[in-house]
């Protein structure tokens, strides 16, 4: 049995958090001494953040409609 859960997506986000871009990013975005730097990390965070919950929620969309459509398959037989 399949799971419809976005596991891709989320080893995806897994992987960039922990790559040397993404600690960079979240250590500017909450940690940097300097306003400006912050401000444009937390941007990009922001961003980001955004652009994987489209994804994840993209993901989850097509394994439901696949889910679905082999559902309706497995009866119609």
């Amino acid at each position: 049995m399949s799971t419809r859960w976005p596991w891709i997506s989320l080893l995806f986000a897994i992987i960039v958090i922990v790559s040397p871009l993404g600690r960079d990013v979240f250590h500017g975005a909450f940690f940097s001494g300097e306003a400006l730097a912050r401000n444009i990390s937390q941007a990009m965070l922001t961003v980001g953040l955004a652009f994987l919950i489209v994804v994840i929620a993209l993901e989850w969309l097509v394994r439901f409609m696949i889910f679905r459509r082999r559902a309706r398959g497995a009866k119609t037989i």
